[in-house]
């Protein structure tokens, strides 16, 4: 068994789904198959019931899934032990500005268990640059929210989260219990910058050009609504600060946090950082 088969049949079991695994692995479906039925052929056994919604593990394919979720991790622990040797055990983490989330401390305490050796370095970004600093190449990963130009990029989703309208508490609308787009379609909404990517910006956008003042931070958002009366964007389980209400968009798409990272970079800390974040958004 090489360990890149590993990582396939493990990456189809925690999907349940050899579409999806196949986009987590950016490899085509068909190779991905064939290469879990050899898996399954050398160990005279299967590993997977297979349907037209999905697949199932077997109870083998639940015995591997723990014995190779074992096996990699300490193929990247030995990685990761060679990389501190040669001194260059450190990562460079983009963060988006103002992050509270849970998932992120998890994740924080997580890799520090199982690399304290490793020098984690976070840099922060504000709302005009979803990636990070990732397309400008100063940091490793991204810890962010899509959508965004994904060229030459690995992404995976960690979690979904509502978004709803964010509004003065005097605002005749915050005293509805849910609202559509359209409701907010003739407001002054907040917005990024000229030259932020336009993915992102339409997203927050609510799918449409907007006029009002030019944000660039979390704080700046809260501001321009309590200040100018303007509209934008928010998650819905955010707690507004005093003097704002955060009403669910029924017709928006949740937004996505993400973990990005280059595509060809094939350092072990990155690899391991995205499992640890799978395990701890999960949680």
């Amino acid at each position: 068994m090489e360990l890149r088969t590993l990582r396939y049949f493990v990456a189809v079991a925690e999907e349940l789904h050899f579409g999806r695994a196949a986009i987590r692995l950016h490899m085509s479906q068909p190779p991905l198959s064939r290469a879990i039925k050899q898996l399954e052929t050398e160990l005279g056994a299967a590993l997977l019931r297979r349907s037209s919604v999905g697949v199932a593990l077997t109870p083998v394919g639940a015995v591997l899934l723990d014995e190779a979720r074992a096996l990699l991790d300490q193929a990247d622990r030995v990685r990761v032990r060679v990389a501190a040797a040669a001194g260059a055990a450190t990562l460079t983490v983009g963060l988006l500005g103002d992050s509270a989330d849970p998932g992120a401390a998890r994740l924080a305490a997580a890799y520090n268990r199982r690399h304290p050796g490793v020098e984690v370095h976070i840099r922060e970004t504000d709302l005009t640059d979803p990636t990070c600093g990732l397309h400008a190449g100063l940091v490793d990963i991204a810890l962010t929210r899509g959508p965004f130009d994904e060229t030459g990029l690995a992404v995976h989703e960690l979690r979904t989260d509502p978004v709803g309208a964010l509004l003065r508490t005097d605002d005749p609308l915050a005293r509805h219990d849910s609202l559509k787009l359209a409701d907010l379609a003739d407001r002054r909404w907040f917005r990024f910058p000229a030259g932020t990517d336009p993915l992102w910006q339409s997203y927050w956008n609510g799918g449409e050009p907007r006029v009002g003042p030019v944000v660039r931070a979390v704080q700046e958002c809260l501001q321009a609504v309590l200040w100018n009366g303007t509209v934008g964007m928010t998650l819905v389980d955010h707690q507004p600060a005093a003097g704002l209400a955060v009403v669910p968009l029924t017709d928006m798409p949740p937004s996505r946090v993400v973990a990005a990272w280059n595509e060809d970079d094939t350092n072990p800390l990155i690899r391991s950082f995205v499992q640890i974040a799978i395990a701890a958004y999960r949680d």
